[in-house]
């Protein structure tokens, strides 16, 4: 009996040095739990990436509560215009009418002056930019051609059409550009783009915009109402958002001026601006 019980004893410590002694194995070796480690990892990482990378929402200026004042003009083969038609006007029971106008507040007042008095974040921060001017009044200007439509009132622009290498000023073929000067004090050449003018910026009060249709070389004076930028701003300092808007919705000059001012300068080098920002 002692003989078995050795015996038995000896097994059990067998068997229980090979319980020990087995580990949990993963089918295929070692590489599997890496490629497994390798993917929590990489998932962690893109998540932490993509909350860093949610870009903020746009605070700054224009906002709602400011209201900007910036000159502007035309000036098409040596002539000066600035464009007309009513954005205010209401319906019978007095509430505005013009949808371009209550998607943005966006406007002027046939005086040569943009009133920029944002209604909603669609003129707001970098989305200020002379596109949505030239869209509220259904001006086009792009690389290929400046389109005014038919409504404008003035005759030198009305539904006419402007295009680099086919329309001519005096017999010379033109080009198409906008000059910038920060501010409407400025007397220098200012700052000259010649593409992509819808996405140039209106960065701050007071700037002054000339959007040009000359031969290359020509020079282009200050916008001649400039220096009356403050008087001319000053017509609707009192206006305010429209009570049935929502701010945060997202919403997807009648005569000829003469050329005053003789000022100015031609513009000094040539830049092309920024697809989506001016800096």
């Amino acid at each position: 009996m002692a003989s078995s019980s050795s015996s038995s004893t000896k097994k059990a410590a067998r068997l229980a040095a090979k319980g020990t002694s087995r580990g949990v194995k993963f089918q295929g070796g070692t590489l599997f739990p890496l490629i497994v480690a390798l993917v929590v990892i990489l998932g962690l990482g893109t998540v932490v990436y993509a909350r860093q990378s949610i870009p903020a929402d746009d605070i700054t200026s224009p906002t709602i509560n400011d209201h900007w004042h910036v000159g502007y003009g035309f000036y098409i083969c040596g002539e000066w215009y600035t464009l007309g038609g009513e954005l205010e006007e209401t319906d019978s029971q007095g509430r505005l009418v013009n949808t371009p106008y209550l998607q943005t507040g966006v406007h002027s007042h046939n005086d040569g002056v943009i009133h920029w008095h944002a209604f909603t974040s669609r003129a707001v921060g970098r989305r200020a930019t002379l596109g949505v001017f030239f869209d509220v009044y259904g001006v086009e200007m792009t690389n290929e051609r400046l389109k005014f439509p038919d409504g404008q009132p003035a005759e030198g622009i009305r539904g006419e059409e402007f295009i680099p290498g086919e329309t001519q000023c005096d017999g010379k073929d033109a080009e198409l550009s906008v000059a910038v000067w920060n501010n409407y004090t400025d007397t220098g050449d200012g700052i000259r783009y010649i593409a992509n003018f819808e996405n140039i910026r209106i960065q701050n009060d007071g700037m002054v915009f000339a959007m040009v249709f000359m031969p290359r070389g020509e020079p282009v004076p200050t916008v001649p109402w400039a220096a009356n930028l403050p008087a001319l701003g000053a017509v609707d300092m009192g206006v305010t958002i429209p009570t049935e808007l929502d701010p945060d919705a997202q919403p997807e000059s009648d005569t000829e001026s003469d050329s005053g001012s003789d000022s100015g300068s031609d513009s000094g080098s040539d830049s092309e601006s920024e697809s989506d920002e001016q800096d």
